[in-house]
């Protein structure tokens, strides 16, 4: 398990750290010494680690041949030969985890290649403070829907009892939204911790997770005893973007596969495989996908394809859909007719508020 939970924590820094540099993004020279040993130790992280070893040869070849030709002389600024190697190496493998960065500020030696150094964990955890473990809003809804609108999957052991807040809060609503439509990913533990607060006394088996290195598998199952309260035997929706990603693509995987919710909105970004950042020279790192996740359910994962939704709506009437569907389950149960009249109102008005954002696509 440390070696996943270090592969976890390198990605979600990195992707943490781009996320809030401003635009455009910082850049840097290139001259033809940095280019030859960027293309050198990406070939070999890529045959070392990369899931499929097959894969990875097929990139090698691929990267070499267009060295030999010149393709890379022309390219004279570090983002720009960054991007172009993304592009031929996704070209190959289909992999959007598999990503080339360039670092404006100098990568990190770590003593442990899989072990991040001390000051990214105290970054790190400094950030997972910040962002409130990516629990953004908790809200109770009218007609007494709960929405959680949830931006990313951080340190499930420092972040336990914000879990147990959230999920405690919205533990008497009659239904749960829960919006991913701007998460990207993260830790697999945390993922299964939130699952467990929907399920039961009997653990589930969610995700494994294989990693060619090691030849292991980890095996995420939910925790039968969890702190606060658990959302049980109601509806849950998720709210899913072309943006969603990763870790919240596990999330939605795991709950769609299980029956265990509704998931509305646009087809996921399409990146299954964990791994971890590698410092290439002083200035350039690549995210090495070292794992696939594999279902234990359906024996796949959605790489390259993402996770359907069950009603498919553009992102921004996603919530407005969810919402509506769970207000009607409300006034189909309702037994008076007062009760009854302010769920249709309530439902007459969120309908003409989707009509308006349907009216402006």
């Amino acid at each position: 398990m440390k070696a996943i939970f270090s592969a976890i924590l390198c990605f979600v820094t990195t992707m943490l750290v781009y996320s809030q540099q401003p635009q455009p993004l910082p850049d840097g020279p290139l001259d033809a010494a940095t280019r030859s040993t960027v293309i050198k130790n990406l070939n070999g992280e890529l045959n070392d680690g990369y899931i499929f070893l097959d894969t990875a040869k097929k990139m090698e070849t691929d990267i070499n041949e267009r060295l030999s030709a010149g393709e890379y002389d022309k390219i004279t600024t570090a983002r720009a030969f960054a991007e172009k190697l993304t592009s031929d190496l996704q070209a190959i493998s289909r992999d959007k985890h598999l990503r080339v960065r360039f670092s404006a500020q100098p990568v990190p030696i770590r003593k442990d290649r899989g072990e991040p150094t001390d000051a990214e964990k105290a970054d790190f955890a400094d950030f997972n403070k910040r962002v409130n473990y990516g629990f953004e809003k908790v809200e109770r809804l009218q007609g007494n829907i709960g929405y959680l609108d949830l931006r990313g999957f951080f340190d499930p052991k420092e972040g336990i009892d914000t879990v147990a807040a959230a999920m405690t809060f919205v533990s008497n609503t009659d239904a749960l939204i829960f919006d991913l439509r701007q998460n990207g990913g993260g830790d697999p533990g945390m993922v299964a911790l939130i699952c467990s607060y929907l399920f039961g006394d009997k653990a589930v088996h969610l995700n494994d997770l294989y990693f060619r290195r090691e030849n292991k598998t980890d095996e995420f199952w939910t925790k039968p005893i969890v702190a606060g309260r658990k959302f049980l035997d109601k509806d849950v929706y998720l709210l899913t973007s072309n943006r969603t990603f990763s870790g919240a693509e596990e999330f939605s995987n795991n709950l769609k596969t299980l029956k265990r919710a509704t998931i509305i909105g646009e087809t996921t970004g399409g990146g299954a495989n964990p791994g971890d950042s590698v410092r290439l020279t002083e200035h350039f790192l690549v995210f090495v996908p070292t794992g696939r996740a594999i279902n234990p359910i359906t024996k796949t994962n959605w790489e390259g394809t993402g996770v359907e939704p069950d009603v498919k709506v553009p992102k921004e009437q996603a919530l407005k859909t969810a919402y509506i569907a769970a207000l009607l389950k409300k006034l189909a149960a309702a037994k008076d007719d007062d009760t009854k009249t302010a769920f249709k109102n309530l439902i007459d008005q969120q309908q003409k508020e989707l009509d308006e954002i349907k009216t402006k696509k």
